[in-house]
């Protein structure tokens, strides 16, 4: 959410920012700007929507120096406008800023005066700006301000006259620091700073920073001298392009084939699940799984694995509920932790409470450099590789295909399963991304199908077993990119409220692989269509076969032992989303309202 950019470098820094800011779109924003100094005169330009917009104003009026800082906002105090943009700026300082200043309105009151935006960040400008009056000198009074905040940020300062000086801070929102060659670079990420350096330093919770071209230091939330790991991020990890696709959604939608091969080879070692870290889930007597958005629904589906194949209980939360009920943690509570991006603000939040309860703190992440992973007891990496579109789909498979494997993991643990087992289970694994493959053949169906379905005010999607949080992505995925509202059931519960909805106007998604549950599916499913709904059943060949009269239209999947099904049904919920939202003429890969990473509660 929001992404930060701060250059002391060689060259015009303008440019350098806008294309920073480009690779950061995918956080989701409203409005982007910069602010430089050039000859020891701090100037800015902002703009409203896309960073086009930016790139024309800089046209007109353009921003030489070789010393800036940039941001696109995603709004929070305030609604889009030039006014409510970052850069903020109080006579000699500017400053961008991630997260949510929680005492503003305290500080706005102290300080006075009128004021330019709805901001929080204004106030830190100002209180610094009130600072520097004082006579203090940058960095004092740069850390004098950041001692009176409260809430979460991410800030980076800019000074009028001092164009070899950035001072930055982290409180709950991420900042990297990057090291060029008499150069230095402050990023959101690694993505926004990989055509730059791929040396990079990470800052940790409460770190306070002073970068100059001559380095960085750093200081710790206890105010002591700190010396952090300097890491290498190779830049093929950084790598964003579309590939020929129109949209980075589609893009990666069709590498999942890889990126589920990639994450497998990862975890699996012959006849076996063999992690990269070890963990003994014998040792647990229940696991509790918290995440957001997707990733909770990765961990809904990995429920039915955990229990289904290893015996072993499982609860699920939202992570943004979770440690405000403040619910019990026993001793030999596992606590697992699921997020893309690792530095989910809510899910972070949760993992703090846990951490002095739990047995141990796991965490299932893509970016293992994360806070997520940093304060994990054992990390499990998901390999997706950067993922650029707002609605997830290969991190969300990823998510799934490692979850599947500690739960195999577990079960042979437990002693639920023996050798013989887990080596079928291992050969069904290892046959997924032929079988994903084999599934996104349906894509040109689905594009026809979307033609119609687009048309539709309201969706239905319904599902069994694991087939249910399946069809709860299906839903959220539509809403998240079509802006259709659409709902998700489990197929028994129709009967208990949600029937009257149905008439012929109604679209009903169901999602049954011939397994156990088939059956059950397709009884719910016949109490839709004699009321006129119009299914759309999503099956494999045996499916289609034995239950596929008088339904409106048909999807055919590869037949899949049922355990490995969420993941493979994830194609049509995936591909479905992408060609309605596309009919609609949608931002696909920018949704209005939502960020890739939410990094403030």
């Amino acid at each position: 959410m929001c992404g930060i950019i701060g250059i002391l470098g060689d060259h015009q820094a303008a440019p350098i920012m806008v294309d920073a800011l480009k690779r950061l779109e995918y956080r989701g924003y409203d409005s982007a700007g910069i602010a430089t100094v050039e000859d020891g005169r701090l100037d800015r330009r902002r703009a409203v929507g896309k960073l086009v917009n930016l790139a024309d104003l800089l046209v007109h009026e353009p921003l030489a120096g070789l010393a800036g800082i940039g941001h696109t906002r995603w709004a929070t105090h305030g609604g889009p406008s030039v006014a409510n943009a970052h850069p903020h700026r109080a006579g000699r300082v500017a400053v961008v800023h991630n997260g949510i200043i929680e005492n503003f309105r305290e500080l706005r009151d102290e300080l006075g005066g009128d004021w330019e935006s709805q901001t929080d960040t204004e106030t830190v400008a100002r209180l610094c700006e009130r600072y520097l009056d004082e006579g203090m000198p940058h960095r004092d009074a740069a850390f004098a301000t950041i001692d009176r905040l409260e809430g979460a940020y991410a800030l980076c300062f800019l000074f009028d006259g001092e164009p070899d000086l950035l001072i930055c801070a982290r409180a709950g929102s991420p900042l990297a620091i990057g090291h060029g060659d008499g150069e230095m670079f402050v990023g959101s990420d690694a993505i926004a700073l990989g055509p730059l350096t791929d040396r990079l330093t990470y800052l940790e919770e409460g770190d306070r920073a002073v970068v100059t071209r001559a380095g960085v230091e750093i200081w710790d939330i206890h105010g002591n001298r700190s010396n952090r790991e300097i890491r290498r991020v190779p830049v093929d990890r950084q790598r964003i392009e579309k590939a020929g696709h129109r949209h980075y959604m589609a893009k990666e939608i069709h590498e999942q084939p890889q990126t589920l091969k990639d994450v497998l080879d990862l975890y699996l070692d012959g006849d076996r699940v063999v992690p990269p870290d070890g963990y003994d889930f014998a040792a647990t007597d229940r696991i509790q799984m918290v995440a957001c958005g997707t990733a909770n629904i990765a961990c809904s589906v990995a429920k039915y694995w955990f229990e289904g194949l290893a015996r072993l209980p499982v609860e699920v939360d939202i992570a943004s509920e979770y440690r405000y009920r403040e619910g019990p943690i026993g001793a030999d509570t596992t606590a697992l932790f699921v997020s893309q991006s690792g530095e989910t603000a809510d899910t972070l939040a949760a993992l703090r409470y846990a951490t002095p309860r739990a047995r141990a703190i796991l965490s299932v992440v893509n970016v293992t450099e994360s806070s997520i992973a940093r304060e994990s007891s054992v990390v499990f990496p998901i390999r997706a590789g950067v993922e650029v579109g707002v609605a997830s789909t290969k991190a969300f498979t990823n998510q799934l295909a490692a979850l599947l494997c500690l739960a195999i993991l577990a079960a042979r643990q437990r002693g639920e399963i023996d050798a013989a087992r887990e080596a079928e289970l291992v050969t069904g694994l290892r046959r997924l991304p032929a079988l994903v493959s084999q599934a996104l053949a349906i894509e040109a169906r689905c594009e026809a199908l979307a033609v119609k379905l687009a048309e539709a005010t309201d969706i239905l999607f319904l599902g069994r077993g694991p087939m249910f949080p399946l069809a709860h992505e299906g839903a959220l995925k539509l809403k998240e990119i079509s802006y259709i509202h659409a709902e998700a059931y489990a197929s028994g519960e129709l009967k208990h409220g949600p029937i009257a909805l149905v008439d012929r106007t109604l679209p009903v998604v169901v999602f049954a692989p011939m397994d156990p549950l088939f059956d059950k599916t397709v009884s719910n499913m016949q109490e839709v269509m004699a009321r006129e709904g119009q299914v759309l059943l999503v099956s494999d060949a045996a499916g289609l076969e034995a239950a596929s009269d008088g339904v409106w239209e048909t999807l055919m999947l590869p037949e899949v032992e049922p355990v490995f099904a969420p993941i493979l049904y994830a194609v049509p919920a995936q591909l479905l989303a992408y060609h309605v939202a596309v009919a609609k003429g949608t931002d696909v890969d920018q949704p209005r309202n939502l960020a890739k990473s939410v990094t403030v509660e």
